[in-house]
């Protein structure tokens, strides 16, 4: 052996593809309302969004601001029906959103 060894890479040769979101960005905050999800089971979530919301309404006072709040301890996943309905009546009435969780 001559001490000298061949390195193969785990990545394939692909044309990459571009990145993109699943929906368009808001390009400007004002007027805008903004649901704030929230998981009720992860302790800091509601904290985290609260000053967030008070942030935000310092920059944009005419910013609103919809509350979700998902107890999956109490109401279960989204695989409900009920749940998904109630989400997506939710999210027709907000421009954007923002999630936390956190313990």
């Amino acid at each position: 052996m001559d001490g000298q060894y061949e390195v193969l890479s785990p990545w394939a040769d692909a044309a990459p593809i571009p990145l993109r979101g699943i929906s368009p960005r808001v390009t400007d905050l004002t007027g805008k309302t903004v649901g704030l999800y929230a998981m009720i089971s992860k302790v800091a979530s509601r904290p985290i969004l609260t000053v967030v919301e008070q942030k935000l309404k310092e920059r944009f006072p005419t910013m609103k601001f919809s509350w979700f709040l998902h107890d999956r301890y109490l109401l279960g996943g989204f695989d409900e029906t009920e749940n998904k309905v109630r989400l997506g009546e939710w999210l027709k009435g907000v421009d954007t959103v923002i999630a936390a969780v956190g313990d």
